[in-house]
């Protein structure tokens, strides 16, 4: 197998999966099959970038490039599942390892396909695998109350917090002693989990997830930058209503008593 390239395939109804067993036995119960644990990486340099020292600025071609590490590892795991005749991929996860100037991005998930044949209608908008990290239990939840998974979103946002200014600094000597918010660290942080989340609601709304998106996540590191430049990034799974006339949902929440002689 190359670097990149979708390899294997599943024959004779042998298949691997990163599912528990509950998980698996329900995702069977809302009519998928499981085909392969499937996986993407990708492997990048992240460059030198400077802000002026007292800005509150984005830090564009940094967030651009941890987003484009996050799309070329999940488009690799999605080659793989469309290779092996996949409808989706449930229970994603993405990881990253860093390493001084460089950064590796896993993305790992387990194809399922549609048993009944109406895969397509499971499919993006691009006609892509959905993608889901919701696990196998949520993924049933949600199949049994009208919704099916679109795509996994992300929103990236790599933030440059101003530093003191001299003028500032000499002044905070004076208040050393005193309890006191940072206004510009608090709002660099509102800016950058705001354009996170935007960006991620926008990414979910072009792949066709019509209803919103579900078990968001929005996580903050350094990843080792300087203290003052942090990473806000917004992960959640887009979903869309299941149209099909004969597709079983659950039944009206009841009220039940037990009664004991």
């Amino acid at each position: 197998m190359t670097f990149g390239d979708p390899a294997g395939g599943t024959a004779g109804g042998y298949f691997t999966s990163d599912l528990s067993i509950d998980e698996l036995l329900l995702v069977e119960e809302v009519g998928f099959e499981p085909l392969e644990l499937v996986q993407g990486s990708s492997y990048f340099h992240i460059g030198w970038s400077s802000a002026p020292w007292t800005t509150n600025m984005e830090l564009a071609n940094v967030s651009q490039m941890m987003l484009a590490a996050r799309h070329l590892a999940m488009k690799r795991l999605t080659d793989q599942a469309a290779h092996l005749g996949a409808d989706g991929v449930v229970g994603m996860r993405i990881e990253m390892e860093r390493e001084g100037h460089h950064a590796e991005f896993v993305a790992m998930g387990t194809a399922v396909r549609r048993r009944k044949g109406d895969g397509a209608a499971w499919r993006d908008r691009y006609g892509r695998p959905f993608t889901s990290d919701l696990s196998g239990v949520d993924f049933w939840g949600i199949v049994r109350a009208g919704y099916r998974p679109v795509s996994l979103a992300h929103g990236v946002c790599v933030y440059h917090v101003a530093h003191l200014s001299l003028g500032q600094w000499w002044k905070s000597l004076g208040q050393a002693q005193q309890n006191m918010e940072h206004a510009a660290f608090t709002q660099g942080l509102y800016d950058a989990r705001e354009l996170a989340m935007a960006r991620m609601q926008y990414e979910a709304h072009e792949a066709g997830a019509a209803a919103g998106v579900l078990a968001v996540d929005v996580r903050e590191g350094s990843h080792g930058w300087d203290s003052h430049v942090i990473e806000f990034v917004a992960v959640g799974t887009g979903v869309a209503p299941i149209l099909a006339e004969d597709h079983e949902t659950h039944a009206p929440a009841r009220a039940v008593l037990f009664a004991q002689d």
